[in-house]
């Protein structure tokens, strides 16, 4: 698959190759879905926590006898019906944690890659470079590029003249192409990276070839 290679100034300066066993597979929205709510079950901390009527203060003593006061019999006034009593089956702290085979990991940044390259979501740079950290700088670039929504800028290694550009911006998101997950890739509208990290990505997400045989010798 080909994209259109464009220059900090918004110009078209040529044409860049996509790697399709990357950005031109066959969709599965089901593994998609599952990475995503992976992702977001292992962001729980998961330290939620309730008092059962054994671990909140007080409550030693009955509050009145058993018989003859005309009213229900009690044991403890931090049962579960009174007014600062325990909890029953509330929250306790526990792990939220998925697993997921990174076969199906990787599968699912793939159809993300995919979905954004067909949807004429990715913007590819010929290079990504600041010579200061400003916010002025990234704002033109971003208008000279034509974006007007939320922007994930994908990028080959750290660069903190690009990342501090861009952290005064609510829009926009700075992530390197190493730590790429399905969250930030389908949160955002456009995704912009220089070529150099076509490569990065390619890098961990390019199929293994699978080792010849080699035949035994008789």
């Amino acid at each position: 698959m080909q994209a259109p290679l464009m220059n900090m100034q918004g110009q078209e300066v040529g044409t860049v190759e996509l790697p399709d066993e990357i950005f031109n597979i066959e969709v599965n929205e089901a593994v998609m879905h599952q990475a995503l709510v992976r992702q977001l079950a292992n962001k729980r901390l998961g330290t939620h926590k309730t008092k059962t009527r054994g671990q909140v203060r007080g409550g030693g003593r009955k509050p009145w006898r058993q018989k003859g006061t005309g009213r229900a019999r009690q044991g403890s006034i931090r049962a579960p019906q009174w007014r600062g009593g325990g909890t029953v089956f509330g929250p306790q702290p526990r792990s939220y944690v998925k697993r997921m085979p990174r076969k199906m990991r990787r599968l699912a940044l793939r159809s993300a890659l995919t979905v954004k390259a067909q949807a004429q979501e990715i913007i590819v740079l010929d290079d990504l470079e600041m010579n200061a950290p400003r916010t002025k700088a990234m704002v033109a670039l971003l208008e000279a590029l034509g974006v007007e929504r939320k922007a994930l800028v994908l990028l080959p290694e750290a660069n903190d003249n690009v990342e501090l550009s861009a952290r005064n911006l609510p829009y926009v998101k700075t992530l390197r192409a190493s730590y790429l997950n399905v969250r930030d890739l389908l949160g955002y509208n456009v995704i912009i990276m220089p070529q150099q990290a076509i490569e990065v990505i390619a890098s961990f997400l390019g199929v293994e070839s699978e080792p010849e045989a080699v035949a035994e010798e008789e």
